[in-house]
Order: C-alpha cells, then sequence, then structure tokens
C-alpha cells in the first residue's frame, strides 16, 4: 500500500487542568527531517518525541507543533513587593506630614507603587511538570501521528489510481506504435532492398561490408525487443504498486528502466507517426517520476 509524503494531523487533549494541542505536517523529502516547537518546560522529552515520529512516519520532512496551557496553579508573573511598597508609604507619610502637607493616603499609596523595585518580576510558569502531564502530552502526540498517517494512507490511494492512470496511457501508446510498426516495416524493407540492389551493382561490391551493412540496419531499425522489454517494465511497475512494498524508491527504479527502453523506441524508429506517441508516453512517465518523489 502507497503512502504519501504529504500529511497532516492535529489533535487537542484536556485533563486536570492541563489543555495540549498538537499540530503536525508532514511533506516530501529524500530523507526524515524533524523540526520540533515545543515549550521549554518539555525540552526534556525532545529526543523521546523525536524517536516517537521517526518510528511512526518513516520518511518526509516533519513538522511538529505542540501548545500547552494549563488553566489552574498559575502564578501571577509580576506581584507587588509588599515590604518595600510599605517603607516607601511610610516615608512618604513621614515626609508629607513634616512638610505639613495633607496628603490623602490613596495619593502616596499610588506614588509608591511608581518607586523603583516597588514589583516583583518573575516568568510565567505552569509550574512543575508531572508524568501524568506527559501521558497527556503523550497521548495527544500519539492522536496527531495517527491522523496524519491516515492522511497520507489516503493520498496514497490517490497516487495509487494516478499511477494506474498513467501506466495504461502508456500501454495504449505502446499497442498504437505497434500498430503503427507494423506499417513501418515494408518502408524499412524496402530502403534496405534498395541499399542492398546498389550494393550489388556496384563495381566495388564487397561481400563483407554488404553484411555489416546489413546486421546494421536491421539492428537500427528493429524495436521489437524494446517493445518487449517497455511491456515488461509496465506489468512490474503494477505488480510493485499491488504489494506492500511498494514504495517510492523502488517505483522510481522502475520508471527510470521504462524511460530507457522508450528512447531507445524513439531514436531507433525512424518513424513521424511513433515519435508522436513517443513524446506522449514521456509526458506520462514525468508525472510518474514526480509522483514517485512524493510516496514514502
Amino acid at each position: 500500500m502507497l503512502k504519501s509524503m504529504t500529511g497532516f494531523g492535529s489533535s487537542t487533549q484536556e485533563s486536570n487542568g492541563l489543555t495540549v494541542s498538537a499540530e503536525l505536517k508532514t511533506l516530501n523529502s529524500k530523507f526524515l527531517d524533524i523540526y520540533c516547537r515545543i515549550p521549554r518546560t518539555f525540552s526534556d522529552k525532545e529526543v523521546e518525541l523525536r524517536n516517537l515520529l521517526t518510528q511512526r512516519l518513516e520518511r518526509g520532512k516533519v513538522e511538529l507543533s505542540l501548545n500547552i496551557n494549563r488553566t489552574t496553579d498559575l502564578r501571577p508573573g509580576v506581584s507587588v513587593n509588599r515590604p518595600l511598597v510599605e517603607a516607601y508609604l511610610n516615608d512618604l507619610r513621614q515626609t508629607a506630614h513634616g512638610m505639613l502637607l495633607d496628603v490623602p493616603d490613596a495619593d502616596l499609596f499610588k506614588l509608591a507603587l511608581q518607586q523603583p523595585n516597588a514589583f516583583n518580576t518573575e516568568a510565567a510558569t505552569v509550574g512543575e511538570t508531572s508524568e501524568s502531564d506527559w501521558e497527556v502530552v503523550h497521548q495527544t502526540v500519539l492522536e496527531a501521528i495517527r491522523k496524519c498517517d491516515e492522511f497520507r494512507t489516503q493520498e496514497g490511494r490517490a497516487l495509487e489510481t494516478k499511477f494506474g492512470e498513467y501506466i495504461q496511457s502508456i500501454s495504449d501508446r505502446l499497442a498504437q506504435i505497434e500498430e503503427q510498426d507494423v506499417k513501418r516495416i515494408p518502408a524499412v524493407r524496402e530502403r534496405v532492398r534498395n541499399m542492398v540492389t546498389e550494393l550489388l551493382i556496384s563495381d566495388e561490391f564487397d561481400q563483407n561490408r554488404f553484411e555489416q551493412e546489413l546486421i546494421y540496419y536491421i539492428e537500427k531499425f528493429d524495436i521489437s525487443e524494446e517493445k518487449v522489454r517497455l511491456k515488461n517494465h509496465l506489468s512490474y511497475f503494477l505488480e510493485v504498486l499491488a504489494t506492500e512494498e511498494a514504495n517510492g524508491k523502488k517505483l522510481n527504479f522502475i520508471a527510470q528502466e521504462i524511460g530507457r527502453e522508450i528512447n531507445t523506441i524513439g531514436s531507433k524508429a525512424n518513424d513521424a507517426a511513433i515519435q508522436r506517441h513517443v513524446v506522449q508516453m514521456k509526458d506520462e512517465l514525468e508525472k510518474i517520476k514526480e509522483q514517485t518523489m512524493n510516496v514514502i
């Protein structure tokens, strides 16, 4: 069964005041290339997450985004430095009293809050992570991977259908080439006969040269072997496509062999009608090669 390297999966789970969202995107790549965006509180789990992605996704460019929010046990990022603010307030009150100023405590309090170091600043945190927190993260990522893999499988089915259509199109062109080859052979035969006649009436007739020329033209114009090999390669492509071991690299190798036979037919046929079919076969083959680059 084919799997595409293009995929997407997301999952969100909540447990014990913890909300975890995982988003997974995959694209085609020659190798497995993993990029993780995870909160610093779980940075020690990055290796484990990478191993999980490696085991499940095999190949491609993989991007994992993980967002974690806790709705309980939050500490504020900024807190009032109460002892210092109280000291500022007493000092301001004594100063106003010494200057015989009647300033309300509310105004003095606002002024005290504006003094240096009146607030303690610390990063907001979700507190210590626990095994139960990691279990929620782990299950969320697994669900995202499952959905991504399901997406890849669906894309693989679509690719499998496309491959079948491309191979069928090449097979149809090959059948048309075989029909045209029957018409081409008499013309080739007449051409060779004329060449033989010229050699026979020549005063410089050379038996060895005659045999060499004859073999040369027979080999040059005959495409029987290429047609047979091309037909076998097309059948083999479909056979591999139907197996569990089908993968992009193997299909690409077979496509290269198909391309060699098509090119040889085009170069040996020396026939305008066959050349047109060859061009169309090459067009279908390029589509196959392009799509095999997106298969795991």
